[in-house]
């Protein structure tokens, strides 16, 4: 089952199914199962969503990076973007958010936390900050993050298959 994916995508809404896609390719390769596949893709996805929302890409040529690493026992999977001064606000919550997700023991506890802030939010609140908690919860990964020196930041998910 060992094997790499690297990926360099647009920070754009219509390439999230096609590297949906890829991935699935991907893992069908590699015999991954059915359940397993789709968990990766799942987190694929939403790690992809989050680079393409909070990612600062105003120079414009700025891309994804996208990597996942296959091993027998377990996946890492790596997105890559730019961040900057400007999401200084979005880069607390995600060390916020995931610190907190950490804080539970089971990641179900923190889901079933989150679906009730989200029953309570307004209709037209277009944030329900489900994907972190997605991963962790149905993903069975670990989340954590990093900024580079070179204001990338590096936000990784790691899924033990035992």
């Amino acid at each position: 089952m060992d094997g790499t994916l690297k990926l360099t995508k647009k920070p754009d809404w219509d390439c999230i199914e096609e590297v949906r896609m890829e991935c699935e390719e991907f893992f069908n390769s590699h015999h991954c199962s059915e359940n397993i596949s789709h968990s990766l893709v799942m987190i694929v996805s939403e790690l992809m969503e989050n680079s393409i929302k909070y990612g600062d890409f105003s120079a414009g040529s700025s891309m994804i990076q996208i990597a996942v690493k296959l091993k027998t026992s377990s996946a890492i999977i790596e997105l890559v973007n730019p961040t900057g001064s400007s999401n200084k606000k979005e880069l607390q919550n995600l060390d916020r958010t995931i610190q907190w997700i950490r804080g539970y023991q089971d990641p179900f506890e923190a889901f079933l936390e989150r679906l009730r802030n989200v029953s309570k939010m307004p209709l037209d609140d277009s944030e329900s900050g489900l994907g972190l908690v997605r991963i962790a919860y149905e993903g069975k990964a670990v989340l954590d993050f990093y900024v580079d020196e070179n204001n990338l930041l590096n936000v990784s998910a790691i899924v033990d298959f035992v």
